[in-house]
């Protein structure tokens, strides 16, 4: 089992930026994919970035490449999302994901969530 907890949401106005983090326990989350997704209250779960065990590869949604950054710290089991110059469509609950088997944008594959942490832009 893995466990995540996401922190880090908040209220910005647009323009601004905020630094999401997903604190992981439990087995060995180095050898773990992890991605972040996004859901919008009345749409559908939304990917936003990947990233494989060892870093190595990184995988963004076009709607935030440029603006969003992932990175991991494995020898602190910790997966962040640097946001900046966000929009008010980026308003959505974010999640943190891990999967031992697959690493990309689809979200059913990835096996262990957060709860979400919320992200609020105004315009």
């Amino acid at each position: 089992q893995v466990q995540l907890v996401e922190s880090g949401g908040g209220l910005v106005q647009a323009g601004g930026s905020l630094r999401l983090s997903c604190a992981t326990s439990g087995r060995t989350f180095s050898n773990y994919a992890a991605a972040w997704f996004r859901q919008a209250p009345g749409k559908e779960r939304e990917f936003v970035a990947a990233i494989t065990w060892s870093g190595g590869s990184i995988y963004y949604a076009d709607s935030v490449k440029g603006r969003f950054t992932i990175s991991r710290d494995n020898a602190k089991n910790m997966v962040n999302l640097q946001m900046n110059s966000l929009k008010p469509e980026d308003t959505a609950v974010y999640y943190c994901a891990a999967s031992k088997f697959y690493y990309g944008s689809s979200w059913s594959p990835y096996d262990y969530w957060g709860q979400g942490t919320q992200v609020t832009v105004s315009s």
